[in-house]
């Protein structure tokens, strides 16, 4: 794949995904026993995962104007490497609690598979003169 269409895929990649974050509580409301952990309890809890994956996906949004940015690599590997921690712990949780394994159809694959995307698609690193 060329550098000019995965740009245009990473681009079309960081603003769904950024929307979809930003949207992670009502999209937990809709689907709770893929997105919503602890069986509803603890609604705090969702509330400030919930801030902090729209913080992320509003940072993803403004990172899709200009992926090929070298000042936004640092994000985008920041991007990629919380959602595979989040991801991992989760899926550890949900193989041990019954009550949590609509994760393993939920929220866990998908974190896994954007960060997977976000790398493939992401731009070469630059390279400078000395």
């Amino acid at each position: 794949m060329n550098t000019e269409k995965k740009e245009k895929l990473l681009k079309l990649t960081l603003l769904l995904t950024g929307v979809a974050s930003i949207l992670m509580i009502p999209i937990g409301k809709v689907w709770p026993s893929g997105f919503v952990w602890h069986g509803g309890e603890g609604e705090y809890y969702f509330q400030m995962i919930g801030a902090i994956y729209a913080t992320l996906g509003a940072y993803m949004i403004y990172v899709a104007r200009d992926p090929a940015n070298p000042q936004h690599r640092t994000f985008l590997w920041f991007a990629i490497l919380v959602n595979i921690a989040h991801a991992g712990i989760m899926f550890f949780q949900a193989m041990g609690d019954k009550n949590e394994h609509g994760h393993l159809v939920g929220d866990v694959p998908l974190l896994f598979i954007v960060s997977l995307i976000i790398w493939y698609l992401m731009p070469p690193k630059p390279t400078y003169e000395k």
